[in-house]
């Protein structure tokens, strides 16, 4: 039977509808930097320990499931769409919106500004079902087991050198305690000890749209963001080095068991059957 554990990996997915890779004025091989390379594999022993796993499986390049409808620069959309998008963050600005649309050293991903029909095609077809399908699961589980935990995995790159968190090898976040009570994420943080490795809280990445929009622990619903360095379990090419990703996988299923068994502040266990 499944607990109340939800993981949710929106970025590794690895397939390129033909309309993507048509639009595109760069290679398929830079679209894959969005990825988060291989980091599905690390929840690969999650269903087993109990756990509902939802993955994309479009790449990010089609869309990204951790940003808001709304969060796209006006520069990097048709003019017919820029009211849409009149307060655009760092990362929009950068051009890592819900649809990502530069990266560093590649310039323009697309051949011209992403427009209402194309935006519109990505939203209905992978970004709305991607959280409706979320949302379903998450209501699932609360209504099994009284509460719900969502984790969110994704990977990153090596922290730079003056950036806060670096050092870290594995980032917690909870939107700084707005996503999930205190106790998932202490029961995430003493769960990397095995790994041995530096963990951070919210430095540098503090949870984005998927966390903020479906952790809502004052409902029962609480949810967590974990980055994970590349570096722990890819070869430098990019492909993932299986001696290195075992322990990951093991620990990762070990932290699903665990926090199916915690019961948040409060919650009392269920009665025995009569």
């Amino acid at each position: 039977m499944k607990g109340p554990v939800v993981v949710s990996v929106p970025h590794a997915g690895r397939l390129y509808p033909p309309e993507i890779l048509d639009a595109a004025r760069v290679s398929r091989a830079q679209l894959e930097r969005l990825e988060d390379s291989w980091c599905d594999m690390i929840a690969a022993e999650a269903c087993a320990a109990g756990a509902t796993v939802l993955q994309a499986l479009w790449a990010r390049a089609v869309a990204d499931c951790n940003r808001g409808e709304g969060q796209m620069a006006p520069g990097e959309v048709a003019p017919a769409l820029r009211g849409r998008f009149s307060a655009p963050g760092r990362k929009e600005r950068a051009g890592l919106g819900v649809v990502p649309t530069r990266l560093a050293d590649c310039g323009p991903l697309w051949t011209r500004p992403i427009d209402r029909a194309a935006l519109d095609w990505r939203l209905e077809h992978f970004h709305r079902p991607y959280h409706d399908a979320l949302a379903a699961e998450l209501a699932a589980a609360r209504a099994r087991c009284g509460h719900a935990i969502l984790i969110d995995l994704h990977s990153m790159p090596p922290i730079p050198v003056g950036q806060p968190g670096h050092g870290a090898a594995i980032v917690v976040g909870d939107r700084f305690g707005a996503t999930a009570e205190g106790w998932l994420v202490d029961l995430v943080v003493d769960s990397t000890a095995e790994l041995g490795v530096p963990v951070s809280r919210n430095q540098p990445y503090a949870g984005g749209h998927i966390v903020r929009t479906h952790g809502q622990p004052d409902r029962g619903v609480h949810a967590v963001q974990i980055e994970i360095d590349r570096s722990l379990y890819l070869t430098p090419d990019r492909s993932p080095d299986p001696a290195r990703l075992a322990p990951l996988v093991r620990w990762f299923a070990s932290l699903v068991a665990t926090a199916a068994q915690a019961l948040p502040t409060g919650q009392a266990p269920p009665l025995a059957a009569e």
